[in-house]
């Protein structure tokens, strides 16, 4: 792949930002990529595995002279970020994101971009349960969707940041940011919210049985504490930001389990065969679209250790 970039700024070294780093790395797309994390300890421990070509101790340090910053901070601390970087953003240089909520970011972030500078929101669909500088991977981005929400941005710079998410190895679609919400209100934050619920549910329990929901833990039950143990942080600003979205969604969830609840109590297994019929056709169309495999660890990478 041919450099994209002269210099790439990545404002907080979590899985996100040190997965670009390597894939960025590894398809050689920028000449520099410098870093910046809040906490000390992060930037120790990036200067310590070599993530980033430079980690600087202030989020102006990293941006300055950077022809692309991306924010990969949670959702709730971008506008605060953006107002710092501000006052140094070179002009043409491109703002971005990493955000999963986009609509609560444009309002945040936008009224900082200085007149000149690009400001395109993207979302790589892509993670695992590990968070941290040394919970990236190159491979985490390979045939998984990147959406770019450029809501009117600059038309060579949005091609410009898609050849960057398409080097790392993503598949890139655009979209609105409200239609965005809603998508990944559907399939990503409710679900989250049911899973958190779901092993709330089980340590109550836990309680009653003496640890044995831990000790018998099912595959569906591991799933659940796979998805609960995502970043906290993270995930309390999604909700407060997407608010709208996952309500509705979470509505419908609910009128849909009062349906299936009267099923069980009816004893009506017809309508039971026929609802899991339906949705089982869901997992054979995500595999299909190469989203997910048949492996029991469900093919995803482990985290690099060291």
């Amino acid at each position: 792949m041919a450099q994209v970039y002269d210099r790439v700024a990545l404002i907080g070294l979590g899985l996100i930002a040190s997965s670009m780093f390597w894939a960025i790395k590894r398809a050689g797309l920028a000449g520099e990529v410098t870093g910046f994390a809040r906490s000390a300890e992060t930037r120790a421990t990036a200067r310590d595995i070599g993530l980033c070509d430079r980690v600087c101790d202030s989020a102006a340090e990293a941006a300055e002279g950077a022809d692309l910053v991306v924010l990969c901070v949670p959702v709730g601390a971008m506008g605060a970020v953006a107002a710092e970087i501000a006052p140094v953003l070179k002009p043409g240089a491109t703002v971005s994101d990493v955000g999963s909520v986009k609509k609560s970011v444009i309002e945040a972030v936008g009224p900082h971009i200085p007149e000149g500078v690009h400001f395109i929101p993207a979302h790589p669909l892509a993670g695992t349960e590990h968070s941290g500088p040394r919970s990236g991977f190159a491979e985490l981005f390979d045939n998984r969707w990147c959406i770019l929400v450029p809501e009117g941005a600059d038309a060579a710079a949005t091609a410009r940041l898609r050849a960057l998410w398409e080097g790392m190895g993503s598949n890139v679609e655009e979209m609105d940011a409200e239609h965005h919400d809603l998508v990944l209100a559907v399939t990503s934050h409710t679900p989250h919210l049911i899973a958190y619920t779901m092993v709330g549910v089980a340590d109550d329990l836990r309680r009653v049985t003496d640890s044995e929901v831990i000790k018998y833990s099912a595959a569906g039950f591991r799933d659940f504490t796979r998805i609960a143990a995502s970043d906290p942080t993270m995930w309390r600003d999604v909700f407060l930001t997407n608010k709208e979205a996952t309500l509705e969604i979470l509505g419908r969830f609910t009128e849909e389990l009062f349906a299936l609840q009267r099923a069980i109590r009816t004893g009506d297994g017809d309508h039971l065969h026929a609802y899991f019929t339906r949705t089982r056709a869901i997992r054979r169309g995500i595999i299909e679209a190469g989203q997910d495999t048949d492996a029991p660890n469900f093919g995803r990478t482990p985290a690099k250790k060291g």
